[in-house]
């Protein structure tokens, strides 16, 4: 089965006409939205212009029937630890948040979409190759 995880920015992008991130959707099984990125996402939101347009778009989008919303579990805060602390003994440092992030692709076996690259200093975290969707 094809997993993702998309990130923020690659929700973002996918609204905002990326085919990359387009093509990843289609060929995937589940694709997967973080709680933690849909808290991201309402960020911006409050911040924007454009709250309810974008809030009806993220309801939209999470009611399809190939979205999955997944949350923090026990071994989520387990692998989020794990990460931390080898990213803190390798001196390099990451968004609190995307660690929670990638916690959550890696406990389910999900590549992550993302556009950012300071995920590749994560082991085990499977990656989605935006140069495949293109």
């Amino acid at each position: 089965m094809r997993k993702i995880v998309l990130d923020t920015n690659a929700y973002s992008a996918f609204f905002s006409g990326d085919m990359s991130v387009r093509k990843a959707i289609v060929v995937s099984d589940m694709v997967q939205m973080s709680t933690i990125v849909i808290g991201e996402l309402y960020f911006g939101f409050f911040g924007g212009t454009k709250f309810s347009q974008n809030k009806d778009q993220l309801e939209a989008f999470l009611k399809k029937s190939n979205i999955h919303v997944i949350g923090v579990t026990v071994e989520t805060a387990e692998i989020f630890g794990e990460i931390q602390n080898e990213l803190k003994g390798k001196g390099k440092p990451i968004p609190i948040n995307d660690v929670w992030i990638a916690a959550q692709a890696i406990e389910s076996g999900a590549k992550l979409v993302t556009f950012d690259a300071h995920f590749e200093n994560i082991s085990g975290l499977r990656i989605w190759d935006e140069s495949v969707g293109k």
